[in-house]
């Protein structure tokens, strides 16, 4: 079973950047996708980013490209979130999330079963 930290959460002003990380232990990630979700109070859980286990490949919420990169240092079993140009309307819980299957190209909740304990993401304007 692998176990998600996610850090570097906390309160931005619209505009500002914040750099989410999240590390992996008691699994090697290397042959997994790996996503980045977030919730909002009142809504569900939508899809943000994932990157695929060798990481040449990514695709993002639109509401977040051109934005958002997701990166990963499999080296370090760690996946990374690096927000720019944040808005209002980035205020969530984010969370990282393994996909189930090695080697599958999952991007719904349902594809992923290993969750982190979410980081708060606030941006005021």
């Amino acid at each position: 079973q692998v176990q998600l930290v996610e850090a570097g959460g906390g309160l931005a002003q619209a505009g500002d950047s914040l750099n989410l990380s999240c590390a992996a232990s008691g699994r090697t990630l290397s042959r997994y996708t790996m996503g980045w979700f977030r919730q909002a109070p009142g809504k569900e859980r939508e899809f943000v980013a994932r990157i695929t286990w060798n990481g040449v490949s990514a695709i993002y919420l639109d509401f977040v490209k051109g934005r958002f990169t997701i990166s990963r240092d499999n080296a370090k079993n760690t996946v990374y979130l690096q927000m720019n140009s944040l808005k209002p309307g980035d205020t969530a819980v984010y969370y990282c999330a393994a996909e189930t299957r090695a080697y599958r190209l999952g991007y719904r909740s349902s594809d992923f079963s290993s969750w982190g304990q979410g980081t708060q993401v606030t941006v005021s304007s």
